[in-house]
């Protein structure tokens, strides 16, 4: 048994999270050690080198005690519950917090600037970004990170004279993180993701609403109570895609002068034409809503965020407008890896269609219920080619609702789609799957679908 040495602080995981945590501490002067379940972590040379004289511990955490420790700060991959730090369940660290902590607690307890946290089962990378953008846009030194892009404690380094801390937090890292105090926090959707960390979706969504502890004002889904906190907040907004209710942010018929066209509205106060909202989709015109709420609770002119949702084209891989051939929008949202991410993408683009919608699905279901896809697809889609090894599981869930084509790979998919897309149409590459079955990651997958398309584009061009 290796003892942790009293009053030494014991961080656990050596990912980017892991080492973000440890350079804070050394940043703080505060002793720590390490401990990974893994043999040989990835980068363990490195770190040593970075690191010289810190005790590493390679091997299950029933081999370690813990008794002594300062605090225990766990990686977002490490589920607290584990073997090892289960028996510190309920015991109390530093300032009366629970002894074991992940990154955000550290962060927190550093942090002198506002905090603008965003959190959901989809879209919260896009609303972070649009956040973060609108914040510069209005000339706030801001700071963007979290679980998108920079780690939190890496950001504190890195931007000491932010004025905003714009930060993505996953259920990870919420469920470990006793009291993050936003200035606003938003939670935008819930959907079946995880289960295999929290158990059910009652777990997952309790660890989502971390959000809101402490927070001083929130921003939730009206079409979606599971996002709505479970305790009253000092001031709370709603958006919706539907016409909003008195103070609430939603999108609904507005005459400027040309005719009644959808609008972004807040309340009866018209924003900005839904059509100027460069993501498309009314999906994406939720999340432009839900960055609104929050800008205007920090102050920021309605102009500026306009114009960021004017330009913004979305982040690769999130419904990202690839190009529009011959009338054909083709969209790649690689990154929808489950049923939720996949559904909001229907449902959201197909409302704005002149024509049809054809879904390219398939990969690695991980045990999903498939069947909510169906009815939307009823509604909006042409036909649904599936590939990748759950295409079959995905054809029984969706049955007769929308016409089915079953292909190979991606390749066959997107040339199938180019046979039957008509001026007007949408193809959509939404896979409701992950990618390990023939790509990296959904990344790759996403990249495989650009490069396509752009190929197409050129021929199209010659």
């Amino acid at each position: 048994m290796v003892k942790v040495p009293k009053g030494m602080t014991l961080v656990v995981g050596l990912g980017v999270s892991g080492r973000a945590i440890c350079r804070h501490l050394q940043r703080c002067r505060r002793p720590f050690m390490v401990a990974d379940t893994r043999a040989e972590p990835p980068g363990l040379e490195a770190f040593r080198a970075a690191h010289p004289g810190v005790e590493v511990h390679c091997g299950p955490l029933t081999e370690l005690d813990m008794d002594a420790a300062r605090e225990v700060v766990v990686s977002p991959g490490v589920d607290p519950r584990a073997p090892g730090l289960d028996a510190l369940a309920g015991r109390r660290g530093m300032q009366g917090e629970p002894l074991v902590v992940g990154e955000m607690a550290l962060f927190v307890r550093a942090c002198r600037a506002p905090i603008a946290a965003i959190t959901g089962a989809n879209a919260k990378s896009t609303v972070t970004t649009l956040l973060g953008e609108m914040a510069a846009e209005a000339g706030v030194r801001v700071a963007v990170g979290g679980n998108l892009g920079t780690p939190a404690l890496d950001l504190l380094a890195e931007r000491p004279d932010s004025e905003l801390f714009v930060l993505e937090l996953s259920s990870f890292q919420l469920e470990t993180t006793p009291c993050l105090g936003a200035e606003t926090a938003a939670f935008l959707n819930l959907s079946e993701d995880h289960l295999d960390r929290h158990g059910d979706l009652a777990g997952y969504r309790a660890a989502k609403l971390g959000i809101f502890r402490g927070a001083r004002h929130g921003v939730v889904n009206a079409e979606d109570p599971a996002t709505w906190p479970a305790a009253p907040l000092p001031a709370l907004d709603r958006f919706s895609t539907r016409p909003p209710e008195a103070g609430e942010w939603g999108i609904g018929e507005h005459d400027e002068g040309l005719g009644p066209r959808p609008w972004l509205l807040h309340g009866a106060s018209p924003l900005m034409p839904a059509e100027a909202v460069r993501l498309p989709g009314r999906h994406n015109q939720a999340n432009a809503l839900a960055a609104l709420a929050m800008g205007h609770h920090l102050g920021l002119p309605l102009p500026a965020m306009r114009r960021v949702l004017e330009r913004f084209p979305g982040l690769p891989h999130r419904g990202e407008l690839v190009a529009e051939i011959g009338g054909v929008r083709w969209i790649n949202d690689s990154k929808g890896t489950n049923v939720g991410a996949t559904l909001a993408a229907i449902a959201g683009l197909g409302s704005t269609l002149a024509g049809r919608l054809i879904l390219l699905a398939g990969g690695v279901g991980k045990g999903a219920d498939f069947t909510p896809l169906a009815a939307p697809l009823a509604r909006h889609g042409r036909e649904a080619i599936l590939f990748g090894r759950d295409a079959e599981r995905l054809a029984t869930a969706l049955g007769d609702a929308v016409p089915l084509r079953r292909v190979t790979d991606l390749a066959a998919a997107m040339a199938r789609a180019a046979e039957i897309a008509e001026p007007g149409d949408c193809v959509l590459l939404s896979p409701a799957c992950a990618s390990l079955d023939q790509f990296r990651d959904y990344q790759a997958r996403g990249e495989a679908f650009r490069q396509a398309v752009e190929r197409r584009r050129g021929e199209r061009a010659s």
